[in-house]
Formats: C-alpha cells, sequence, structure tokens
C-alpha cells in the first residue's frame, strides 16, 4: 500500500495508466492505487471524473495540464514532501509518452520523492503490437509538427531512418502527412490506427498511397496513430521536391529567410549561398523556374 505520509517521510508519486478507450483495460493495480492515494491530478478533471464514477472511486481530483505545468508541477511537489500520495493519470494511456508529466517527474526525482510507474495502456505499444512492422527496434517522434513546410522539413530528417516511425496524429491532419510522407519517403508500407480499443476501432495496413486512397473520400474522426516502414538501404522513388517549392513553403510558413536558406540547403543539397540568394528572389517577387 502507498505510504501513510507520516513523521515527514515524503509521499509517493504514482503516474498511472489509464484506458486509451475501453474502460476494461485498466489494471486491477491501477484502480487500487487510485482509490488509496490522496489526490489525483489529471490532465482533464472531467474528463478523469468519469473514469473514476464507473469504478465508484471518491478520490479528489485536481488539474495538471500543459498550460499549468510550471506553476502546478511546484505546489504538488510540496504536497508530496508534506507526506501525501499523488496519482498522475492523463487523459488516456501513460502520462508523459506526448503529454504533461516530465517536469512533475522531474522535480519530485530531484527532491528524492519515490516516483512509482504504474504501467498499462498505451497507443504507442497498442499500435506497434498489431502492425505488422518490425518492433525490434523502434523510433517514437511524437506529433509532427503542425504547419507543412515545418512538418516535411521533420519528414526529411527522418527519411533515411532504418527503424519503423511511429506517429500520433490529428484526424483533420491525416490525409496531409500521409501525402508529405508519400512525397518524402516514397510508397512505403504504413499502417494507420484509429480509435484504438474504442467501440468504431479501425487499423488499416498497406502502402501510404492505398492507405490514403481508403480515407480520402470519407471523413476522419477520432484519435489517430501511425507506423511507417523504415527506410530499408536503397534509394527511394518519391519524387524529390525542387529547392524553390521548399523554399516557397517554408516562407510562406513564416520561416525566416536564413533558417529557411538553411533548410534547403540541407534538403536539397546546395549551398547555403545559393538557398538564399534563392530566397531572396522568392522574397522579392521574382519569377522562378523548377527543377526537379
Amino acid at each position: 500500500m502507498p505510504a501513510t505520509g507520516a513523521d515527514d517521510v515524503a509521499g509517493s508519486l504514482y503516474i498511472v495508466a489509464t484506458p486509451i478507450g475501453n474502460l476494461e483495460d485498466i489494471t486491477l493495480r491501477a484502480l487500487r492505487i487510485l482509490k488509496e492515494v490522496d489526490l489525483i491530478a489529471a490532465e482533464d478533471t472531467r474528463h478523469t471524473r468519469k473514469l473514476l464514477t464507473h469504478y465508484d472511486i471518491p478520490t479528489p481530483l485536481t488539474s495538471y495540464h500543459d498550460y499549468s505545468e510550471s506553476a502546478k508541477a511546484s505546489v504538488l511537489v510540496e504536497t508530496l514532501l508534506a507526506g501525501k500520495n499523488i496519482a498522475l493519470v492523463s487523459d488516456a494511456g501513460t502520462p508523459c509518452i506526448s503529454d504533461p508529466g516530465y517536469r512533475l517527474v522531474k522535480n519530485a526525482v530531484e527532491g528524492d520523492i519515490p516516483v512509482v510507474p504504474i504501467p498499462g495502456p498505451s497507443t504507442l505499444t497498442a499500435l506497434m503490437s498489431v502492425g505488422g512492422l518490425p518492433t525490434d527496434r523502434f523510433a517514437f517522434e511524437g506529433f509532427l509538427p503542425t504547419k507543412k513546410g515545418q512538418r516535411q522539413r521533420a519528414l526529411r530528417e527522418l527519411c533515411h531512418e532504418k527503424r519503423s516511425i511511429i506517429f500520433y496524429e490529428s484526424p483533420h491532419r491525416l490525409l496531409s502527412t500521409l501525402d508529405d510522407l508519400m512525397h518524402i519517403f516514397g510508397d512505403r508500407q504504413v499502417v494507420v490506427g484509429r480509435e484504438l480499443t474504442k467501440r468504431f476501432e479501425e487499423i488499416l495496413r498497406g502502402p501510404i498511397s492505398v492507405v490514403y486512397s481508403a480515407f480520402h473520400n470519407r471523413p476522419v474522426k477520432g484519435e489517430v496513430a501511425l507506423v511507417v516502414e523504415g527506410w530499408d538501404g536503397k534509394d527511394r522513388d518519391a519524387p524529390e521536391q525542387s529547392a524553390a517549392e521548399l523554399m516557397q513553403e517554408l516562407l510562406a510558413d513564416g520561416a525566416g529567410l536564413k533558417e529557411a536558406a538553411g533548410a534547403v540547403s540541407e534538403a536539397c543539397h546546395i549551398s547555403k549561398r545559393d538557398a538564399y540568394a534563392l530566397g531572396v528572389k522568392i522574397k522579392a517577387g521574382s519569377r522562378i523556374e523548377h527543377h526537379s
């Protein structure tokens, strides 16, 4: 059982994984800890209250999310140092995995407060386990940048990654991301998981072009994750974007000329001087001839 916190002994911080969809996926240990701690720090108290109500858990809740993380972490650490036990939960899955919690865990460790993992559901491991792509080594990239130019630059840096790569993505950006992957990675194998463990769970596997087509003519709803096949060491068939096209996209996304020139130089294998000159011409509105 959690420590009582008596005699000035610090309490424990429990990192508790909660269901990513199906409420039956919570572990018996997680339920016990959520009942026994003094306080539950939740990313969204309204969301977590539904889980607690379902399992008749009366433990008090406090909010802990991205916008309050810096200030709230120190408050919670003081509570832990006073001998209280706290469970940290996110909206779904394992806290700290593309969710708030890093700062609280870091501060607790620095304060010699016990930090205890209560493992369980995670979208990351759920999709990797059923994807059918290599799982002995993989790279988790979390969420890609929302702006197209920045997202494409991030993908270019990963196009020669030999491990399977897993991303989280919002449903309204899925098609754009698949299109960028096709353009930069070539038509590799991909696995897209939507609404994992929920009523309308959907898992699609196949070449990027096929999966893109499957989603193209219908709305995409719910939580989405995707795993992309790693680079096989061979030259890819994806059409390269010209330096001018990339420069235009980066500038349109708000990148500074120097920053954009550096990115274009690296991605398109031209000198920074030439890339900068290209950017100057584009910003001046000159007509640039595109070469693939």
